[in-house]
């Protein structure tokens, strides 16, 4: 009966998009950070909670504004304010620290592998879609 249970939990969990992501460089195709997604009043929010070259761990956030312009991209909240919308989040906001440009977005499970996470941002009717790996 525990295997049983401890399977259901992990059945449950798959299909979430909580959890933590490993975001992969388009370029390249390695895994570049982990970006923790969580609930926070009843919407979505993603930060940086691993660095994988550890040359850039203590990157500082050079291209943010305001409040967060020079801190560390580690801890950084990327991913602001996605609404649940049936199999969605939409509504919100995702960052890029490098570019410093913050871009409407949306994320939903692939459809096909709920531990790939499909990561849209947009700028009027162009848009980018990043697939995301769940991390263990």
């Amino acid at each position: 009966m525990g295997l049983t249970l401890l399977a259901y939990v992990a059945t449950i969990h798959a299909q979430t998009v909580e959890g933590k992501w490993k975001t992969i460089d388009e370029n390249t195709g390695k895994a570049r950070s982990i970006v923790e997604i969580y609930q926070k009043n009843g919407k979505m929010y993603g930060k940086v909670v691993d660095i994988m070259d550890p040359k850039r761990k203590e990157a500082l956030c050079t291209t943010c504004s305001g409040k967060d312009k020079g801190k560390p991209i580690l801890g950084l909240e990327i991913i602001k304010g996605l609404e649940k919308d049936e199999d969605e989040y939409v509504d919100g906001t995702i960052f890029d620290p490098e570019s410093g440009k913050t871009y409407k977005s949306k994320i939903w499970l692939n459809e096909d592998d709920p531990n790939k996470l499909n990561v849209r941002g947009y700028v009027m009717f162009l848009y980018r879609t990043q697939e995301w790996i769940r991390a263990n």
